[in-house]
């Protein structure tokens, strides 16, 4: 299973993929009952409702401050746990998969130029990995500080060439929640001391818009 780890190590990632949307929104449903308040662009018949902004991208989040480490000794799971921005949801999730093993994908590299490698945290669940909640964590001055939290599963957040790149499922009116229209893909950079969005892509999952087209009659 991709993104266990042990409570005693974490698993050194530098790219990982975002869950697959078949998968992740099976897994997902019953998360949503808590992250669907938060908010959205509208209302979805079956699927989950979706918000396109991340509210923390604008400002950092509540930080937590743990002391910080080189990268392969840092316990990601007592990080997430000891954060007050993250949410009582996320935490009640996050217990071990397997004996003392939890679905946690953790990165790093330079994403806020600290003194440290910058840590990105994704929660997943155990059964599919699905992506619950996303973090990035900035090492400065011997601490690690809470600077992006995103919380709307399914969520998942990975280093691309030095930026942060966000990817969340999409749904549409009368969406079952087995099946997302699409995905956003955010690109976030670290510019005066706050993530700021970039641009973002919108891919649709083999959809046709318009009426399908009639085939030309024979002759």
């Amino acid at each position: 299973m991709r993104g266990l780890t042990g409570a005693g190590h974490t698993e050194i990632r530098t790219t990982t993929r975002a869950a697959t949307a078949a998968t992740a929104v099976l897994a997902a449903a019953g998360l949503f009952a808590a992250g669907c308040g938060t908010g959205g662009t509208g209302a979805r018949d079956e699927g989950p409702a979706h918000a396109d902004p991340v509210a923390s991208a604008a400002a950092p989040a509540p930080v937590s401050r743990v002391p910080a480490t080189v990268p392969d000794q840092v316990d990601a799971v007592r990080l997430i746990k000891a954060d007050p921005a993250v949410s009582a949801e996320v935490k009640r999730e996050l217990k071990p998969c397997v004996a003392d093993e939890y679905a946690v994908d953790v990165s790093y590299g330079d994403l806020t130029g600290g003194t440290a490698d910058d840590i990105v945290v994704n929660v997943l669940t155990c059964g599919d990995a699905v992506g619950i909640g996303s973090y990035v964590y900035r090492g400065e001055g011997g601490a690690y500080t809470n600077v992006f939290t995103a919380e709307e599963p399914p969520v998942y957040a990975e280093i691309d060439r030095g930026d942060l790149v966000v990817t969340k499922q999409v749904y549409d009116r009368g969406d079952p929640v087995s099946s997302p229209s699409g995905e956003n893909v955010i690109t976030y950079r670290w510019t005066a001391g706050r993530f700021t969005e970039e641009y973002r892509t919108h891919n649709d999952y083999g959809q046709v818009a318009g009426q399908e087209p009639k085939p030309a009659p024979d002759g």
